[in-house]
């Protein structure tokens, strides 16, 4: 691996401070796993354990979903603040300066209220903790300590915002900014002040919970850095637009679109997530002060932070908020328009994240990335995401690439938090083709209803094809066939041809790729997930970080019981109770005796990704 582009980049600094050097890691949301000791959620302490488990498997780098509290969808990327600390995270047993005795019982009471083991975290247990947190703050906060004194006048800028926030959505019973009282949607200074005062408890309460978990998660990254494990923090590119940021700074939003992300090979139908997309020349105007406060903070708990959607600093997908929703992210426009302007739109952009703060960043530029892109990403020595699954090349036949051509600037993942786990994959996606892709192709080109779904019997093997997923019939074996088929020339199908030939005999090509040397589909063993992790830890990139449940799936026990498509964190572009509640039904404390752990161990040293 060369690691000049590392030395010679614009963030080379930074790599010098944490050693450049190949390294694995783990990923996973904190609601994902829990400790013996946590209350209904993963808390901010059970990291600790994870950081033992890091260091017990030869891991280096620990990556969080974002930590930031979020409103009733529980999604950690539509957060209603890009500084505070979701509450929900907080422990309880181990808040600063209190007197936890009186509130022993309360405590036992609201553990066994939320039980754990339960596949599905129940967010209730945020409202029942804030409760009981009023309840300990109105009993023992008298007058602030030195030390909280010193975040709040060092935090005002967003605590006041935040606070008041909170205060007034209680006070409108949970409605969105957009529909409350318009002195409170347009709060002037004055009336600010007033509330504040009014409030001074409540607006202090919320200070004081920020506080606690501040004191909470620096701590453990303190314990981070004595492990040597790096924290990479995930920091949420766009905000809800139901948010203290969106409020107090209208000026920084465009607030009659939403963004998203186009149509693309893996999500046909484009995407809409709601949030406001940024003005950018308002934030540059007042000289990029909310990027450098947002980093800055987040600078005391992490090493190291994700770019979330990096490839929007050049350009975002935005839809007008009037577009039917029915429409997905299919109608809408780049901002900017002008291509000629994005490579400098980001570099200006990246180059006033880069020098607000000490953290590396690292980039997530999965999607309908820009040409400009790639070279930003060298130039600055920011890692991007190369995800095993889509690393293929018409080059090779649509064969997956080799590990040596990965590139060196890259986090290398067996799967996201966005997409199915390996296991699932590969039995129920590997060799499909998308059915909302299948369909609107062949519309476009004119083809009837009736002749869509002729087209769909002949083409795939619908008893085995489910989710959207259509399998292709293992007779069509070559694109002549196809051809013949769907009565298209090549020139008029080429897109379909490009889908059929990436995914026609997928699961044979990746079974030959991970080294299985059988003449047929490798089932899903222990076996067939460590010799996955052995090929994603061979490749060029200098960081592999993969789901910790996919290391979890080492063990065949919890492979048979826990693999299934339930197990998956998010469907993007769906909406159910299911996405962002998933957890590891497994304490953390089981996870550390795992047998396994030397097993992985010894893949990551290996692969001479191990730094201990």
């Amino acid at each position: 691996m060369n690691t000049d582009q590392f030395k010679y980049s614009r963030t080379s600094e930074k790599w010098e401070r944490i050693g450049i050097r190949k390294r694995a890691g783990t990923a996973l949301p904190l609601f994902s796993v829990y400790s013996s000791k946590s209350t209904g959620i993963g808390e901010i302490p059970d990291l600790r354990l994870l950081i033992d488990w890091c260091g017990a498997t030869g891991l280096s780098i620990l990556q969080l979903l974002p930590l930031n509290e979020t409103g009733n969808d529980f999604s950690p990327y539509s957060a209603i603040s890009t500084f505070a600390i979701d509450p929900v995270y907080i422990c309880i047993r181990r808040l600063r300066m209190t007197d936890l005795v009186p509130f022993r019982k309360e405590l036992r009471e609201l553990k066994k209220s939320f039980p754990k083991k339960n596949i599905k975290v129940n967010y209730d247990i945020r409202k029942e903790k804030l409760k009981l947190l009023r309840k300990i703050f109105d009993s023992e906060y008298s007058s602030g300590s030195e030390k909280f004194d010193r975040f709040v006048n060092e935090n005002i800028q967003w605590l006041k915002y935040y606070a008041l926030f909170k205060i007034l959505s209680d006070l409108h019973k949970g409605k969105a900014w957009q529909d409350w009282e318009w002195k409170y949607k347009y709060l002037s200074s004055l009336n600010a002040e007033k509330i504040i005062k009014q409030k001074a408890d409540e607006v202090k309460f919320h200070y004081w919970v920020q506080w606690q978990l501040f004191e909470q998660l620096t701590t453990v990254k303190k314990y981070a850095d004595r492990k040597k494990i790096l924290i990479m923090g995930d920091i949420p590119f766009l905000v809800s637009g139901n948010s203290a940021d969106v409020w107090a700074y209208k000026n920084y939003f465009k607030l009659d679109l939403s963004s998203g992300a186009p149509p693309d090979m893996y999500f046909s139908g484009g995407q809409r997530w709601g949030m406001p997309p940024y003005n950018w020349f308002n934030i540059a105007a007042d000289n990029y002060g909310y990027i450098r406060h947002r980093l800055k903070y987040a600078e005391n708990f992490y090493s190291m932070f994700r770019i979330d959607h990096f490839i929007g600093l050049f350009r975002i997908w935005t839809i007008e908020n009037k577009t039917a929703l029915e429409t997905g992210g299919l109608k809408g426009r780049f901002d900017p328009e002008n291509e000629n302007e994005w490579e400098q739109h980001g570099r200006t952009i990246l180059s006033e994240m880069n020098q607000s703060t000490e953290m590396l960043p690292c980039a997530e530029d999965l999607g309908t990335v820009p040409v400009c892109s790639d070279k930003i990403l060298k130039e600055f020595g920011v890692t991007g995401i190369s995800v095993q699954r889509w690393e293929k090349t018409p080059a090779l036949n649509y064969n997956f690439i080799p590990p040596e051509k990965y590139r060196s600037n890259s986090v290398s993942v067996l799967s996201t938090h966005d997409s199915s786990t390996l296991p699932v994959w590969y039995e129920t996606e590997a060799g499909c083709a998308d059915e909302f892709f299948f369909r609107k192709f062949f519309e476009e080109k004119g083809f009837s209803a009736e002749k869509v779904s002729e087209l769909k019997s002949k083409l795939f093997n619908l008893q085995k094809s489910k989710g959207g997923k259509l399998l292709w019939r293992k007779e069509i074996t070559n694109v002549y066939q196809l051809l013949n088929i769907i009565e298209l020339s090549y020139d008029h199908a080429r897109e379909f041809v490009d889908t059929y030939m990436s995914g026609y005999s997928e699961k044979l090509k990746y079974c030959r790729y991970i080294g299985y040397e059988g003449n047929k589909e490798m089932p899903v063993t222990a076996e067939f997930i460590s010799k996955s992790i052995k090929k994603i830890f061979e490749c060029n990139s200098i960081f592999s970080i993969q789901l910790m449940q996919e290391y979890l799936y080492l063990d065949k026990d919890f492979l048979k019981n826990f693999s299934t498509a339930e197990y998956r964190i998010n469907s993007p572009g769906t909406v159910n109770d299911q996405n962002w509640t998933i957890r590891i039904p497994i304490p953390l404390e089981e996870i550390l005796s795992l047998q396994i752990n030397q097993v992985l161990k010894k893949l990551v040293k290996d692969s001479y990704r191990s730094v201990q």
